[in-house]
Parts: structure tokens; C-alpha cells; sequence
């Protein structure tokens, strides 16, 4: 166990301040109900920290607040969702703020998901999962299904080409690469957008 013990934690310690884990993130190294087992007396011992049954994250600590900060609610739903198997891809509010659409950060973090409708309290923050047909969301890559989502959310008539650059600088190559490719079997709107987004130009 002590091994196990090792190896779960130094995974844990090469993360980033704030990653979240679930069982399955670790079952590469040990079999699952090692995995339990380990991820919960590394809780105990106060490597980790419980969000909600199943999840835990390498929390952040604020030295001006002396205190551990909340979780990061875009963390924890994407662990939520490797924890069900689901395809999840943020959606209205969210996605607009994580795209830097936004700079109003939501209470309430919106999820479109291949899974049942869920609501998560964490925290002062609400996490909603909506259910959305397989075929809206499968087969793309998080930051596609981002990306289209936050169109929508906009509306085809408010959307300019500040909006377009803002989203543009964005993505990488690879993502752009991707989302030519992935979007298009999303409505010919936001396809017409996503070629305007994914062509080459000066910001």
C-alpha cells in the first residue's frame, strides 16, 4: 500500500494547484479499489481535499485569507464527468467566461452533458448538468463543443468580429484544426462562423 501510496501522490503533487481527481484517474497504476482506498486515506492525511462523494481536489490556499480557496467549479465539473462518463461541454454563461467572452464569472456553471440532468452545490457556486442527445456533443473535442455552445448562447444577430477575434486568439492551431473539422455537423450558422473564426487573418 505504501507504494500505491507513493505513486498516488506524487501524480497528485505534479498536478497543478487546483486539479481535481476522481478513482479512475489513478486505476492506470493500481486497480480500482486500490485506487479508493488510497485516494481516501490520502484525504485523511490532508494531501487532498473531499469536494463532493467521489471527487477531490489539490486545493488552493490563499495566504492573504489564511484560509483554503473553494474549488474550481469548471475542474470539478469536468471530474464529475470523467467520474460518470459522461461528454460534457460548457455551455451559455460558462462558456462564454471561459472563452474570455465574459468577464462576469457565473454562480451557476452551465453544462450541456451526455448524461441525466444533475445540480451540485459547491460551495456559494451551483453546477448544472442538462441533458443533450449523444450526437450534439460526441465526437467533439471539449473546446469545439465550447465553442459552439458559446455562439449560441450569443445569437447569431449580436455576434460581430470583435467576437470572432476574441474567440480566435483563443484557440491554437490544433483547436482550430479540430473545430474546422468537428463543427461541422452543427446548423450552417454557426459552421459559416466557425470557417470565419478558423480563417487565417490579422487580429
Amino acid at each position: 500500500m505504501s507504494t500505491y501510496i507513493s505513486q498516488m501522490s506524487d501524480r497528485i503533487n505534479e498536478s497543478f494547484i487546483g486539479k481535481a481527481f476522481v478513482v479512475s484517474d489513478f486505476t492506470d497504476i493500481m486497480n480500482y479499489e486500490t485506487a479508493k482506498k488510497t485516494i481516501a486515506r490520502l484525504e485523511k492525511q490532508g494531501e487532498i481535499r473531499r469536494v463532493i462523494r467521489g471527487v477531490y481536489d489539490k486545493p488552493k490556499y490563499s495566504k492573504l485569507l489564511n484560509e483554503e480557496l473553494l474549488p474550481d467549479p469548471d475542474e470539478t465539473a469536468r471530474a464529475i464527468a470523467r467520474n460518470f462518463n459522461w461528454t460534457i461541454a460548457p455551455s451559455g454563461n460558462t462558456a462564454l467566461n471561459l472563452l474570455g467572452l465574459s468577464t462576469q464569472v457565473p454562480a451557476k456553471w452551465e453544462y450541456i452533458s451526455t448524461g441525466p440532468y444533475r445540480e451540485y452545490e459547491i460551495g456559494n457556486n451551483t453546477i448544472t448538468f442538462s441533458h443533450r442527445a449523444n450526437k450534439t456533443i460526441e465526437g467533439m473535442s471539449l473546446k469545439t463543443a465550447m465553442v459552439i455552445e458559446a455562439l449560441r448562447a450569443i445569437g447569431k444577430a449580436e455576434i460581430d468580429e470583435k467576437t470572432l477575434n476574441i474567440i480566435r486568439k483563443n484557440l491554437s492551431t490544433k483547436e482550430k484544426e479540430n473545430l474546422i473539422i468537428e463543427g461541422r455537423q452543427t446548423t450552417s450558422w454557426i459552421y459559416d462562423l466557425i470557417k470565419e473564426i478558423c480563417r487565417d487573418r490579422e487580429a
